[in-house]
């Protein structure tokens, strides 16, 4: 792993030797002695962390300070100086600055405060790639994706909540993480939590932490995801699932802006930006009586409804290559895509599984590729064989005798399927002598 480099901005040649000799056994040292080399240096290198003089010819420290951070924003600027004002201090800080070091310091001083720069400079390069990754990963160009993402730009800025809507499988947590990443907690704790997944009896705890004691089996003090939360993000999937007990608890939660451990006697203060999901209507879910009417309406403040995939069919090329270029780069292992005939059966199935399912299967076709390019009969049965419907692949003249050698192709694969593979079981199945299964298999491979 490359060491982190650093920039020492100083006119003076002896302090430039001094913070040398003090960081190069931990870092990679730079060093100018002016602020137009200085910029230069940050244009032209990866830069960490720069240690920058105030009191410099032809520019000052200042003026460098908001310069580099114009170029790069995730550069982290500790200045330096003889005398320390407040009148700089506040402007330095008002611009960007991580901190100040006063002349003559402590060589612990300065590498504990060095540490901490980089700490942050990692912790924002971080975030930045977080969001990359989270905007790289809503793929498709189909008008209600566009509208989303605009949603998900305008609703992000902002601490309002969010009610996410979908069927399963279409990315809701996707759109979470998207709105996280691109908003101002971007550095702050992203914590999801599921209550369809959590046992009942457990749930509570889960959300709101518990003290010692509390129960059978609370032997310490467990923190709940809105505190792990804190300052930060915190996703609820599946948030119809959640018990009236409990959803008169997090109305409480989202109004008062306060939790109660599970066995604790105070209230504690959270600071965490919600956003919920939901793959049934909550709106039949509170005429049924199901579901709360205020706490519909509390976590409705922002409504964003994910598309599933069967609406978005001209989608699915896109996603399939997004798809195959990351398990290719995952399995080490080389595809270039797959065949027309295999991408005109993905883009004509219905895809119940939404995004998810189609994950799934380019997946599966990647583990198990054996050549550059994915072919029909490599996909999987469910999707060639929708609803146990046999499909034969489409062509202006096909002979009897191929459709029936595919029709037979496609029910063997599928009971192999079904049997993982155990011939001696599919034979049975099929009616067949199990050599007579040997030599099919055997004729379908060589072909």
């Amino acid at each position: 792993m490359p060491r982190p480099v650093i920039l020492v901005v100083d006119d003076d040649p002896g302090v430039r030797e001094s913070f040398r000799l003090i960081l190069e056994d931990h870092y990679d040292v730079l060093d100018v002695p002016d602020g137009p080399q200085a910029l230069e240096t940050v244009r032209a290198s990866q830069v960490d962390l720069v240690l920058l003089d105030i009191r410099l010819p032809e520019m000052d420290g200042i003026e460098v300070l908001e310069r580099i951070k114009t170029i790069d924003d995730g550069v982290e600027v500790i200045l330096v100086t003889a005398v320390k004002t407040v009148r700089t201090a506040v402007a330095a800080m008002k611009l960007g600055a991580f901190d100040y070091l006063t002349k003559p310091f402590e060589e612990d001083e300065l590498l504990q405060l060095v540490r901490r720069a980089l700490e942050r400079a990692v912790a924002f390069l971080r975030a930045e790639l977080a969001r990359t990754m989270a905007s790289e990963e809503i793929v498709g160009q189909h008008p209600a994706m566009q509208k989303l993402r605009r949603m998900i730009a305008q609703v992000a800025p902002t601490t309002a909540t969010v009610l996410v809507s979908g069927q399963s499988g279409t990315g809701k947590e996707l759109i979470a993480r998207a709105i996280h990443a691109q908003g101002p907690r971007r550095d702050k704790p992203f914590v999801a939590v599921n209550p369809a997944a959590i046992v009942e009896s457990l749930i509570e705890s889960e959300l709101f932490g518990h003290e010692r004691g509390a129960f059978t089996g609370a032997h310490a003090r467990k923190l709940g995801k809105f505190e792990l939360a804190q300052g930060g993000t915190l996703f609820l999937d599946e948030i119809g699932t959640l018990k009236a007990e409990l959803q008169a608890k997090l109305l409480r939660v989202l109004q008062e802006r306060e939790i109660e451990r599970v066995g604790g006697t105070r209230s504690i203060k959270i600071d965490v930006r919600v956003v919920a999901a939901t793959n049934v209507d909550l709106k039949e879910a509170m005429r049924a009586g199901s579901f709360r009417e205020d706490l519909y309406y509390r976590l409705n403040v922002v409504p964003i409804e994910v598309p599933p995939l069967s609406e978005r069919f001209t989608d699915v090329p896109l996603l399939v290559d997004h798809f195959v270029r990351r398990y290719t780069r995952e399995f080490n292992k080389r595809v270039d895509g797959l065949s027309h005939e295999a991408l005109t059966a993905l883009k004509e199935y219905r895809w119940p599984g939404n995004v998810r399912e189609l994950q799934n299967v380019i997946e599966r076709c990647v583990v198990l590729a054996e050549d550059p390019l994915v072919e029909l009969n490599d996909l999987p049965l469910d999707v060639l064989l929708p609803e146990h419907r046999l499909k034969v692949r489409r062509a202006e003249r096909l002979p009897l005798k191929q459709a029936s050698e595919q029709f037979e192709r496609q029910v063997v694969l599928r009971i192999m399927e079904r049997v993982k593979g155990n011939q001696s079981e599919a034979a049975r199945i099929l009616g067949v002598h199990r050599n007579s299964l040997k030599r099919m298999l055997a004729r379908w491979k060589s072909s």
